[in-house]
């Protein structure tokens, strides 16, 4: 995987909507999407509104992220066929553990095991 991948490149506010939607369509809400991203990259609440209010891109989210949680590495599992805990590019690996905690609350799974408590 390149390090120029085209998501990269991509606001993270025009991505946002679509986890809402997926979670939205399982009975889940904006909260729980806001929790797990908050946790994942120890944004603030403000913080947070502010990279999507600037339309940060994707590498841009994940570098200026004040704190990746330690516990992420304990995100293990199949999404899109590939392990994440096999990816080898940072960056991909860091979107593909936010894409494998929406799957998780999109799936029903309580919120407690999704933050890794």
């Amino acid at each position: 995987m390149t390090d120029d991948h085209r998501i990269y490149r991509m606001s993270f506010a025009s991505i946002y909507p679509l986890y809402i939607a997926k979670v939205e369509r399982k009975g889940r809400t904006r909260d729980e999407v806001d929790q797990i991203i908050l946790w994942l990259t120890g944004y603030t609440r403000e913080a947070f509104e502010a990279q999507l209010a600037n339309k940060a891109d994707v590498r841009t989210f994940f570098a200026e992220a004040p704190r990746l949680n330690p516990a992420r590495n304990l995100i293990t599992g199949l999404i899109c066929g590939i392990r994440v805990e096999n990816i080898e590019q940072p960056l991909m690996r860091e979107v593909r553990y936010m894409d494998k905690l929406i799957d998780e609350l999109a799936k029903g799974k309580a919120m407690e095991k999704i933050l890794r408590s």
